[in-house]
């Protein structure tokens, strides 16, 4: 459980900058100074795409200092299509809509978690909400069965 909430903490930092990023482009983008109501209401709506972001985003990259220089972290979100031997196939987006169908190589000592359970990668199933999280010498992958409204 400490990995994933170390990463996820990651890719919540790096949602995070891009957030704040976007808003300092769209503020020093709308021109001369604002009044302070307008800081005002940019920072609250910065914080709550904040939150937004982390919980939609669907595929990333971060790079991170680490301990023997900088990694790349990559996270990807959607649903299992199919599980082939190491391959993962997810289809990246939500319910309703598609961002793109990829097909992950998953290494045998990645640490694979099916509804909160430890778990083999041959467990997950088709349809099942997924999670991957690469780092430079960790995997980590996350599936839950999908509650149906």
């Amino acid at each position: 459980m400490t990995y994933l909430r170390k990463h996820m903490k990651l890719v919540l930092v790096a949602a995070a900058c891009v957030t704040i990023g976007a808003a300092g482009s769209a503020i020093a983008t709308a021109g001369a100074a604002g009044t302070s109501s307008t800081a005002t209401t940019t920072a609250t709506k910065t914080s709550h795409a904040r939150g937004l972001l982390a919980r939609r985003a669907v595929q990333g990259a971060v790079v991170v200092a680490g301990r023997n220089g900088f990694e790349t972290v990559t996270f990807s979100r959607g649903f299992v299509q199919s599980v082939s031997g190491q391959q993962l196939t997810i289809r990246e987006g939500t319910r309703k809509a598609t961002y793109k169908t990829v097909t992950l190589t998953i290494p045998s000592s990645a640490v694979v978690r099916d509804n909160r359970q430890a778990s083999n990668l041959s467990a997950l199933t088709s349809g099942q909400r997924v999670s991957v999280v690469e780092g430079a010498n960790r995997t980590l992958v996350v599936a839950r069965t999908v509650k149906t409204p």
